[in-house]
């Protein structure tokens, strides 16, 4: 793709309308939602990608990881690429997928470091990869960049019949900056846009993941991550869109 229709996808003008219906959107549904709550989430379970991506992880607690994401029938089991091989070992057989990152937790590796490192992610079991994107070069305005970056891993994940999800850092971006990041992605094919690394100054809220909900709608999926530790937390990301949630507190929130 050319950069000028780049550009068109990602044109102020277009922003601006899609940030001013989003704006409308919300005020009417928090009108609507006056004295109604939200029904309890019954698979929650289901849509949670059981993580552990501190840099001091050992093999043991990954193991921890793979028995309790059986347990509990969570939809994979989030780590970093030196253990994909581990995890897939240990979840073959039980329908739980194995989630890594790739370029984490700064997204400035690149393209072609981040695309090697999902080859190999995939090459070692990971059916899911969730990539960072360029942040500054979203920020300077080098979409083409950007969207190339957000490709090269796609195809890679597209090949070998994984999911990839990228990561935009929102706590670092501006609404209009989310909104491009939404757009560049969802045009470069990724199967959804997640929220966050976890390892900045904020996780997910749920204004951000109702933001990008809004801006992909249902042709891809948002992912809620950082700083869900609680039910309620991950019930208010669903309710606010989030058809996967990122955490470390699995267990703590399908047992409370």
């Amino acid at each position: 793709m050319d950069n000028k229709t780049i550009e068109q996808i990602v044109s102020q003008e277009i922003v601006e309308k899609i940030l001013h219906e989003y704006l409308e959107h919300a005020v009417s549904s928090i009108s609507d939602r006056i004295g109604i709550s939200e029904p309890a989430e019954k698979n929650i379970a289901g849509k949670i990608d059981h993580t552990l991506l501190r840099p001091d992880a050992i093999p043991g607690e990954i193991n921890s990881l793979c028995d309790e994401a059986k347990q509990y029938n969570f939809a994979s089991v989030c780590v970093n690429p030196i253990y994909v091989s581990q995890c897939y070992e240990l979840l073959k057989n039980s329908g739980v997928k194995v989630c890594t990152v790739i370029g984490f937790p700064l997204g400035a590796n690149t393209t072609e470091a981040k695309k090697f490192e999902a080859e190999q992610s995939v090459k070692n079991g990971a059916s899911e990869v969730d990539m960072v994107i360029n942040i500054g070069m979203l920020k300077s305005g080098n979409y083409g960049f950007v969207f190339n970056d957000v490709s090269q891993v796609v195809s890679v994940a597209k090949k070998n019949n994984a999911i990839c999800k990228v990561i935009l850092e929102t706590s670092l971006l501006t609404d209009d900056e989310k909104i491009k990041a939404c757009l560049l992605c969802k045009e470069a094919g990724a199967d959804f846009v997640k929220t966050s690394t976890g390892f900045n100054a904020r996780g997910a809220n749920a204004n951000d993941v109702a933001l990008m909900k809004y801006v992909v709608g249902n042709s891809i999926g948002v992912k809620a991550a950082g700083g869900i530790r609680t039910r309620k937390d991950a019930e208010t990301m669903i309710a606010s869109g989030a058809d996967r949630i990122g955490t470390s507190s699995g267990v703590k929130i399908v047992t409370t």
